[in-house]
């Protein structure tokens, strides 16, 4: 079994609860709610378990921090710019390293709006604090550090930003974030920015001239490039401007699920055809299918399975962008401002109140491994889908 050395750490416990930031109520990292386990026989069970042991484990897209209790704080919570990590759900989850996000859309410090610069880098900031007064979580540089992490029962953070928007015209802007540690960045979220257009958006114009720039600007430092929340035509673009692989980090097939927020079938090719790597999202009532129209892992995998029968199980892996708290309840309170709405339009479908198989990141891929199992994929494909792939597309990509 993976020995991983957390000691119970608790986010910002080197300061005063109450007097140097203010306290919230957090549920409970593990079992917040009753999501169902994969069912597999003890033999199954075994296999999974040796699988998680012996193989690199990599999440290519989460949010592995807290949410308050009552969602409604969120707000609070957030601008105060001191989001808490989640590290004992980190530590159960056998994840060797996990692709953080920093909740970076919703800094709301200066912002009604989110994606301002100096938000940016203060939650980029708090969060290095709060790592470097632990011994369990380790950002992540480049390929070397993974390997450490997986060797020293470590958990490998690689710091992450979902968009650009933030570097608004300054090209040098992208240096500074490497220097920060950033190693993986979308182009566009939802809402067009400087470098092209995002999913919301009517017309999709493709990348922009700037946008060509950072991306020959991200191919020089080392930054993996994602277009997971870019218009069609925009990734397409960066696709064919990149002189290296890129990822979509979290989305699904719009074969399945025909909304902006799933890639058509074109879009998951090129990826693919350059090389690149796609990681299946499962953030609440994204990833549904005519037949599975209440999101579970069912849902889920069948867009797994779709996307690695179009274009081989060599580029395809997980991306759950799933956090610790009450996800549905958090898309209720920054819908707007998050484009949800504009995202999931198209079929209708039955909310529900959580993912269930894969509701945060201590479960996903437990129970990932167990539906692979119990479907009969070999081992060899399982190491591949669970972290080598990825590791293949970083391995040309950071310098």
């Amino acid at each position: 079994m993976k020995l991983k050395i957390y000691n119970g750490y608790k986010s910002y416990q080197y300061l005063r609860e109450g007097i140097d930031y203010e306290v919230f109520r957090f549920p409970p990292e593990v079992h917040r709610v009753p999501s169902t386990r994969v069912v597999v026989t003890e033999e199954q069970e075994t296999r999974v378990q040796r699988l998680l042991d012996d193989n690199l484990v990599i999440s290519l897209h989460d949010h592995p921090s807290l949410v308050p209790e009552d969602p409604a704080e969120i707000f609070r919570y957030r601008r105060q710019g001191r989001d808490f990590t989640g590290y004992e759900g980190l530590s159960v989850s056998r994840t060797d390293v996990v692709f953080d996000n920093m909740n970076d859309g919703t800094a709301l410090i200066t912002s009604k709006a989110g994606w301002k610069w100096d938000d940016i880098i203060y939650d980029m900031g708090m969060r290095l604090s709060d790592f470097a007064h632990q011994d369990f979580a380790m950002v992540v540089h480049g390929v070397k550090d993974i390997h450490r992490a997986m060797d020293t029962g470590r958990i490998g953070i690689v710091l992450t930003l979902e968009a650009a928007t933030p570097i608004e015209n300054e090209l040098d802007r992208l240096d500074i974030l490497y220097g920060f540690g950033v190693r993986c960045m979308g182009l566009v979220y939802s809402e067009a920015n400087a470098l092209g257009a995002g999913l919301k958006e009517t017309r999709d114009g493709g990348l922009t001239k700037l946008g060509r720039q950072a991306v020959r600007r991200m191919n020089q430092l080392g930054i993996a490039i994602d277009v997971s929340h870019t218009g069609d035509q925009t990734a397409l673009d960066a696709i064919e401007c990149s002189d290296q692989p890129i990822f979509i980090t979290h989305a699904g097939a719009r074969a399945l699920w025909n909304t902006p927020r799933m890639k058509p079938d074109d879009v998951i090719r090129a990826c693919a055809e350059k090389g690149g790597v796609f990681g299946v999202e499962a953030a609440p009532h994204t990833t549904l299918t005519a037949r599975h129209k209440q999101h579970s892992i069912e849902s889920y995998m069948e867009h797994f399975e779709y996307i690695a029968n179009l274009v081989g199980l060599d580029h395809v892996a997980f991306g759950p962008d799933t956090l610790f708290g009450d996800h549905v309840g958090l898309h209720h309170a920054f819908a707007k401002q998050l484009s949800i709405e504009s995202a999931h339009q198209g079929p209708s479908f039955e909310e529900v109140a959580y993912v269930d198989g894969m509701e945060n990141p201590s479960e996903n891929f437990f129970n990932i491994t167990r539906w692979l199992v119990t479907k009969g994929y070999r081992d060899e494909d399982i190491r591949k889908v669970l972290g080598t792939n990825i590791l293949r597309v970083l391995e040309q990509v950071w310098v």
